[in-house]
């Protein structure tokens, strides 16, 4: 997992030195008080999650895990600006390890559940508050949009944070900056795994402005991975989503190619348009999402993803090491809807996959396969609770496909989880 010890390159620091300069440059506002006062306004919180995930999925081992995760943070109280917060985890296995957990002590041939045990240091930095700019230096969560993009992977148990410097303006109600520069990502894999844990050289740059009929983003992502050199991307696009009345849409369109060191040469770019409808309760949405490539140069990917969110709950398409795409592309056109029965959440979902390059993926055929999926969200008293059902049934001409032989086979996955916050 992710250790604390973990420090900042002398690039980061000056870097981190550069922001806190320009954040005690600006003017800050906040109300005044005392150290003893704004130590009496430090909070804490206690979170608990815990879930059984089962896999049976066709040519290894069938696979179940239960494990709870222990989450433990404190907020200071801010005193002239200045707060800290510090998150704690740990992801314990209840059972006997009898899934693939990506570390030496999984079971061998069994399938990948992505949940190691151990203890973490998942939240760690100093920030800074002015009056429309928040500034923060240490290990921080990272979320952009619908974390597409950039994530924290929050669905596993061991999430994905960033050592990072960050800052985020907001001149007017309309108008949203962020920027940062990452000098490290800790993985949900854990330090066990070789690709835990990524050097980074990282710029992420993304603009936000409310208009009357929507939200129209512009961002750059320019990864410079160390450990990882393809994983080394330029990335840049343009994201509109908004709703009026009963509909909702949402156009995105973005470019990538190599960058820096990496040993690739492409160019590829990437599409999602989705519209929604909603009548009383209940909601439906058709959408398209295509991951393109570049012949057999290369393929759109995003490393740095919360890629459970999308191309189904059964990870099929993760690709090498979570590139989030596999040789070929991916055309992933999905149908949705969703609906509130006695304070019950329910989802339906299904997606049809096909290869955005025939020739380029290695396949027989353009179609990869398809997945239905359900979720039921709930509570009781103050305890959350999901069941949620993923069942991914392969095409019967995708067993040429180059180096993705696990998305050959039929996979199923249940969960069950239960939460609660003190």
């Amino acid at each position: 997992m992710k250790h604390a010890q973990k420090r900042f390159s002398p690039l980061a620091l000056a870097t981190a030195v550069t922001g806190i300069t320009a954040a005690l440059s600006a003017p800050a506002v906040f109300a005044e008080k005392d150290f003893l006062e704004s130590i009496k306004d430090t909070k804490s919180s206690l979170s608990l999650r815990f879930r059984h995930e089962e896999v049976s999925q066709d040519g290894v081992i069938d696979a179940g895990a239960t494990t709870l995760l222990t989450r433990l943070n404190l907020t200071t109280g801010a005193y002239n600006g200045f707060s800290g917060f510090v998150e704690l985890d740990h992801v314990g296995e209840i059972q006997d390890v009898d899934y693939n957990n990506t570390t030496p002590n999984g079971r061998a041939g069994a399938a990948v559940i992505a949940d190691p045990d151990g203890a973490d240091l998942n939240q760690a930095f100093i920030q800074y508050k002015t009056d429309g700019a928040v500034y923060k230096v240490g290990r921080q969560r990272i979320l952009l949009d619908n974390q597409r993009f950039v994530g924290g992977v929050g669905w596993r148990q061991n999430e994905q944070t960033y050592d990072a410097v960050s800052a985020t303006f907001t001149p007017s109600k309309e108008l949203s900056i962020f920027s940062a520069y990452v000098k490290n990502v800790n993985r949900i894999f854990g330090d066990a795994n070789p690709i835990g844990d990524h050097a980074n050289e990282t710029l992420l740059l993304n603009a936000a402005y409310k208009t009357s009929i929507g939200k129209l983003t512009g961002y750059a992502y320019l990864i410079d991975n160390e450990n990882v050199e393809r994983f080394s991307t330029s990335t840049y696009g343009v994201r509109f989503t908004g709703k009026q009345g009963m509909f909702g849409y949402t156009g995105e369109y973005a470019t990538q190619s190599d960058y820096k060191d990496s040993p690739l040469d492409y160019s590829a770019s990437y599409l999602n348009l989705e519209g929604s409808v909603k009548f009383e309760n209940i909601t439906l949405k058709l959408g398209h999402e295509l991951m393109g490539s570049d012949g057999a140069n290369g393929e759109f990917i995003t490393p740095l993803a919360t890629l459970h969110k999308f191309q189904g709950w059964a990870d099929k398409f993760l690709g090498a090491g979570g590139t989030g795409n596999i040789a070929g592309g991916i055309a992933d056109t999905y149908l949705s809807v969703g609906t509130k029965i006695g304070g019950v959440n329910a989802s339906l979902i299904y997606h049809d996959f096909s290869s955005d390059d025939e020739a380029a993926s290695g396949n027989s055929s353009d179609s990869l396969g398809s997945e239905i999926g359900f979720v039921l969200k709930g509570k009781a008293g103050p305890v959350g609770l999901l069941l949620k059902y993923a069942n991914y049934i392969a095409d019967e001409d995708t067993v040429n496909l180059q180096n993705n032989t696990a998305i050959n086979t039929d996979t199923k996955k249940i969960w069950l989880q239960a939460a609660i916050k003190i």
